[in-house]
């Protein structure tokens, strides 16, 4: 029960409207500043609370399915990432090393060398596999100015990263159930993937050479992408340096593609590292590594929900949920009570008082909030409340507690519905 906010229908019809760029700087949710530097975005407190509610989000999605969250530093020795093979395939795309007493130090252009330490600092057993770990880290890319594009294209990229570390007979399953997490991700959240692409290496040296690596890794990314049943275009020169991967494109206003998620097969970096697990016949093994992100970088994912959505987000994702709209100032002590019921909930709510403007300015103000609570004098009398929906539905007036309940169920469910056609249905929301 829900038409689309005015801005939001504008949005929909002129591709220039719906840039993120144009539209998230217009609703207070990032920007930029000369002396931060150029791809390097800061975020407002509105846009914070996108970014918070969708990490928080990913984070529990994460936890119910077996993954378990660890924090690494954003440096590391630039030995580090010898090792990894970063610094002789991906160095151009790091920034320069800086001296720490004699040591040289790297801001990470990746995570996956910090999980590969993790994981070797313990002994493990083939009884712990799979292990799943998951972090919303910090990484660094040294990409050209020319390129860099609002929260798109970034210098400091806040990831949803994960790695599993797994025997070769469960690397099949853990990367058919991440390409299932991404799935279940989009429908949540509202993105449509344009296209699934299998990611090959291509001409250049740009790449680890191993050929049986790059065989096997392949044909089990084939295998996953058949058994899913997902259609995919096999493109060469996309491919990580270390192995190949599914890449989830997704399109945006001006029919720009970019990749938001990934599932690769790591066979080069559990060698590297020399990561071990002690299998049921006693001996030591070599684990496979699958990297997987469900949402890609956080910048990317809120840029596309900006376009999605045009500003008027779900609920659970909406800076604002409830505007509280007294009629007059005598109405004020009243909608202040609602506020402060509304943030014992824990809902996201301000008064919207006469002192902004006349009710109809008011109201027109707040037209992208997904719920306007209007209190009148009879319903400051009968502690109730006119719920009116983002779009312009009223809902009958209602007692404040089952408002705000109503609204709490709403939001907790994460939907995209403002309001169930039937207030019975509230209960099961």
């Amino acid at each position: 029960m829900e038409a689309q906010a005015p801005q939001a229908r504008e949005a929909s019809q002129a591709p220039q409207a719906r840039d993120h760029r144009r539209l998230g700087r217009a609703l207070g949710l990032f920007d930029t500043a000369p002396l931060m530097g150029a791809g390097l975005p800061y975020w407002l407190p509105d846009g914070a609370v996108i970014r918070h509610q969708l990490e928080e989000y990913v984070r529990e999605l994460e936890r119910q399915s077996g993954y378990r969250h660890v924090y690494s530093p954003v440096l590391g020795k630039r030995e580090l990432y010898e090792i990894s093979g970063h610094w002789s395939h991906y160095s151009d795309d790091m920034f320069p090393p800086m001296d720490l007493g004699g040591e040289e130090v790297v801001l990470r252009p990746s995570l996956c060398p910090h999980h590969a330490l993790i994981y070797r600092s313990r002994a493990h057993s083939y009884r712990e596999l799979p292990l799943r770990i998951a972090e919303l880290g910090g990484m660094y890319r040294s990409e050209l100015s020319g390129v860099l594009g609002g929260l798109t294209r970034v210098r400091a990229i806040q990831l949803n990263d994960a790695h599993v570390f797994c025997t070769l007979d469960q690397v099949a399953d853990e990367a058919r159930a991440a390409l299932r997490l991404i799935a279940r991700a989009y429908a949540d959240l509202g993105i449509e993937a344009a296209r699934y692409r299998l990611s090959l290496p291509g001409p250049g040296g740009k790449y680890v050479a191993d050929p049986e690596l790059w065989r096997r890794a392949s044909a089990l990314l084939v295998e996953v992408l058949d058994a899913e049943g997902v259609p995919y275009e096999a493109v060469e020169g996309e491919a990580a340096f270390y192995g190949p991967k599914i890449d989830v494109q997704i399109v945006d206003g001006a029919g720009r593609e970019a990749t938001l998620s990934t599932v690769q097969i790591d066979f080069h970096q559990p060698e590297r590292f020399g990561l071990e697990y002690v299998g049921a016949d006693g001996a030591k093994h070599r684990p496979v590594m699958v990297h997987r992100s469900i949402v890609g970088s956080v910048e990317r994912a809120v840029a596309q929900l900006i376009e999605v959505y045009g500003g008027a987000f779900p609920a659970w994702l909406a800076p604002l949920q409830v505007a509280v709209v007294p009629v007059g100032q005598e109405q004020v002590p009243e909608a202040e009570r609602l506020v402060e019921r509304c943030a014992a909930a824990g809902l996201r709510a301000e008064v919207a008082g006469p002192e902004r403007g006349s009710l109809g300015a008011r109201i027109r103000a707040a037209r992208l909030v997904p719920y306007q609570a209007v209190i009148g004098a009879r319903e400051a009398a009968s502690s109730r409340v006119s719920l009116r929906l983002r779009g312009g539905e009223q809902v009958e007036p209602l007692r404040a507690e089952d408002a705000v309940a109503g609204i709490g169920r709403v939001v907790a469910s994460r939907g995209r519905v403002l309001w169930p056609e039937s207030p019975s249905d509230l209960h099961g929301v």
